[in-house]
């Protein structure tokens, strides 16, 4: 672990393993602390992995002001980082929610991204968010599972508005290609990585204005890949490919038989997708 000073003076923290040259890694959540991202498959073998705690998470300080979890108040944390390490660009990558987080800092800075992934994101920074309809559609592709029938209660209470912890809790299958111990037990190692707090003020009123985001985008010379899996409730693949659209050199790869942690569903496969795009740089 290794620390280094924010702007406001929080300390901020991030870890590093791998060889090569580094690659700057955002956890979502939102706010999750990194550990969950682990080495991504393997994908560490490739690239010097620079995994960053977001403030109040992980081994990063709680800052002073809480209304710094905001989404767009923590660019300028990663613009930090960026100095801290002494590079003129950023191959960065960022999985699920903070996939705002990248968008926002490729938009303020984008002549400090030398490429970008974003794996299974979001992008209200953009304006773009999951339809339910295609969340249901994903669920339903799941009919086949084994577990699916017990996850019936949960499914009626997220879809009707009335899930309770234990009915989000049951529905945690559904993000992974493959319900298994390895999945299980990621599950339970992220019990308690949340900062609950941060989670609720990531997005909150002010965070993104995606007219001005989309605008700002259109000067972004560094190419983007997207990766989505093929039965995550989000993003669906019309989705991940209705991002691309709104970016200048964006392209989508879906991975098979594969959720929102594809680097767990299928580590040959994500190291594959994402090795053979950043070596193209």
């Amino acid at each position: 672990m290794t620390t280094f000073t924010a702007p406001d003076g929080t300390t901020l923290a991030f870890h590093v393993s791998g060889e090569g040259e580094p690659l700057i890694c955002l956890p979502g959540g939102p706010m999750c602390a990194s550990a969950y991202l682990g080495d991504l498959g393997g994908l560490s073998k490739h690239r010097k992995l620079v995994i960053l705690d977001l403030r109040g998470t992980g081994d990063s300080a709680l800052p002073a002001d809480p209304a710094t979890y905001r989404c767009d108040r923590q660019v300028e944390d990663v613009e930090a980082l960026r100095r801290h390490l002494g590079l003129e660009q950023l191959d960065l990558l960022a999985h699920s929610a903070s996939g705002d987080l990248a968008l926002l800092y490729a938009a303020r800075y984008p002549e400090r991204i030398r490429s970008l992934v974003l794996l299974t994101p979001r992008a209200r920074a953009l304006g773009v968010d999951f339809p339910v309809q295609g969340r249901k559609e994903a669920v339903a592709l799941r009919a086949g599972e084994p577990w699916f029938e017990d996850t019936r209660q949960a499914r009626e209470a997220v879809w009707g508005g009335t899930a309770t912890e234990a009915d989000w809790d049951a529905m945690a299958a559904f993000g992974y290609g493959r319900w298994d111990e390895a999945a299980r037990a990621h599950v339970e190692s992220s019990t308690g990585q949340y900062n609950d707090e941060a989670a609720l003020l990531f997005a909150s009123d002010g965070a993104f204005d995606p007219q001005e985001t989309r605008a700002a985008l259109t000067a972004l010379a560094a190419p983007v890949l997207i990766v989505a899996g093929d039965v995550d409730t989000g993003p669906r693949p019309e989705t991940a490919r209705e991002i691309a659209e709104l970016l200048p050199k964006a392209e989508v790869a879906v991975q098979a038989r594969t959720a929102h942690y594809p680097w767990l569903d299928d580590a040959e496969a994500f190291n594959r997708t994402v090795g053979d795009f950043l070596n193209r740089r």
